[in-house]
């Protein structure tokens, strides 16, 4: 267990940063007039100048990647029912988001923003899930069919 850890934490990190750096650009795509824009103005000011602001961010998207990996073992615990590791999967990666959106201004500081930016979170992640659960629930029904088919012949 603890090598799969260690594997999935050194692939979080490349994986964290290059998902931060798409969004980054789908962002300036969208939003920024022509402009790439790699971070939200506020962190840049918070940070001094927005190289500083950059490399924040870079550091954090890596550990949030590291994060998601690592507690993503938490599917692959088969004595826990699928309630129980939804819960604790999505209250371990929001105790790692949450902070790191807060860093980053990724959220408006104050509690409306915190309700807010956790509200499109767990929306996110219930789409997310669901979709994955259907995905699964069709993987298993076939295999199931295949089993089927297999011991008719």
């Amino acid at each position: 267990m603890k090598k799969k850890i260690m594997l999935r934490l050194a692939l979080g990190f490349p994986i964290g940063v290059t998902i931060g750096q798409i969004i980054s650009i789908v962002i300036s795509l969208i939003w920024a007039k022509g402009y790439y824009a790699p971070c939200v103005p506020e962190l840049a000011v918070a940070m001094g100048n927005e190289i500083n602001a950059i490399v924040l961010q870079t550091i954090l998207c890596g550990l949030l990647g590291m994060g998601f990996a690592a507690s993503s073992l938490i599917w692959e615990i088969e004595h826990w029912g699928i309630t129980k590791q939804t819960a604790i999967y999505f209250l371990i990666v929001s105790v790692i988001m949450m902070p790191i959106a807060y860093l980053t201004y990724w959220m408006e500081h104050s509690l409306v923003g915190f309700l807010r930016y956790f509200g499109i979170f767990a929306l996110i992640f219930a789409i997310v899930w669901v979709i994955q659960f259907t995905i699964g629930r069709k993987n298993i029904r076939k295999m199931n069919e295949n089993l089927r088919s297999y011991k008719e012949s």
